[in-house]
């Protein structure tokens, strides 16, 4: 390609969402071999029902008027993250992927969060040397496991089955929770997208009518894990004396209702929370992809030892 670029920055438009999809799956396949790039992901929606929701802004490259890339910038209250952030092949290695980066930071600024972070390659120093000029840094690799639940478990607590005022209080059970864990962080958002786009349910694991844990799982037509994933966004159990017990319990939930529809179990944990990895590991789960969390400004974030997180920021 010789002609010169005219690229121009903006918001995402609701009518570039098939366009949006198709790319970023052409990116990814090419990346990584797949035969059919534009199978990569099968049936899973990874970029449309993200850039439906409010707690998130999608963002757009185009060359004189034509859609090259996009970037979604997610947020959990103080902590957000971007991703996938996606180029058309043909324009790779021409500034375009730079271009969003630094639209998103300026998105991360004014939204104040105290801390946003990135998953990507870890063997790609192309990708961890782009990321580094905008003062993220590589830090744990995040590993992705899967497990295929076993039949006959005891049915999740699942926040769609409960009446509305007790689903409110439930949902800001889910937000003291995660404010324990690191100040400011809250799956609000995530939360009602997934309850409005009905792709999927969050499992509430409690104990003598008090919150332990939670896990926002995505799973079905349409939704992030499509039909055969259940695809556990976001987890987490209550630390402290007795945290193990808690942890165990919300994995049961999540891989009851895997099963109620057919799915196997997805989820990521950072290495940095070593109880949290380990203990997936001991329950048969088995690490398919890792990447590397990087994160802005060089901290642990939530990214340390005795908490108890499921999540991979992809």
């Amino acid at each position: 390609m010789s002609k010169e670029l005219s690229i121009k920055i903006g918001p995402l438009k609701a009518s570039e969402a098939a366009e949006a999809d198709r790319i970023m799956r052409v990116a990814f396949g090419t990346f990584l071999g797949v035969p059919e790039p534009v199978e990569f992901m099968g049936d899973r929606q990874m970029l449309i029902p993200r850039m439906q929701s409010a707690h998130v802004k999608a963002i757009a490259a185009r060359d004189n008027g034509r859609l090259i890339g996009t970037n979604l910038a997610t947020r959990w209250g103080s902590f957000a993250f971007f991703g996938p952030l996606t180029v058309l092949p043909e324009y790779w290695d021409r500034g375009v992927a730079q271009r969003l980066l630094e639209a998103t930071v300026k998105v991360f600024d004014g939204w104040g969060v105290r801390h946003s972070g990135l998953f990507t390659f870890a063997q790609s120093a192309k990708h961890v040397g782009l990321y580094q000029k905008f003062e993220y840094w590589p830090q744990h690799l995040t590993a992705i496991l899967t497990r295929t639940p076993q039949p006959g478990l005891r049915d999740a607590r699942l926040l769609s089955g409960l009446k509305k005022t007790d689903r409110e209080q439930a949902i800001k059970a889910c937000a003291s929770l995660t404010n324990r864990i690191s100040k400011g962080l809250d799956l609000t958002g995530e939360i009602r997208s997934m309850l409005s786009s009905k792709t999927g349910d969050v499992v509430l694991a409690e104990r003598r009518g008090v919150l332990e844990g939670f896990a926002v799982c995505l799973t079905g037509a349409g939704s992030e894990g499509g039909e055969k994933v259940c695809y556990v966004k976001f987890g987490a159990a209550r630390g402290g004396n007795g945290a193990a017990e808690r942890f165990d319990r919300l994995l049961d939930g999540c891989e009851a209702f895997a099963a109620s529809r057919g799915a196997i179990v997805e989820a990521g944990v950072n290495l940095a929370r070593g109880e949290a990895f380990c203990h997936l590991r001991s329950r048969g789960y088995r690490v398919t992809p890792q990447g590397v969390a990087m994160q802005r400004p060089h901290l642990e974030g939530f990214n340390r030892h005795h908490v108890w997180v499921m999540d991979d920021w992809r």
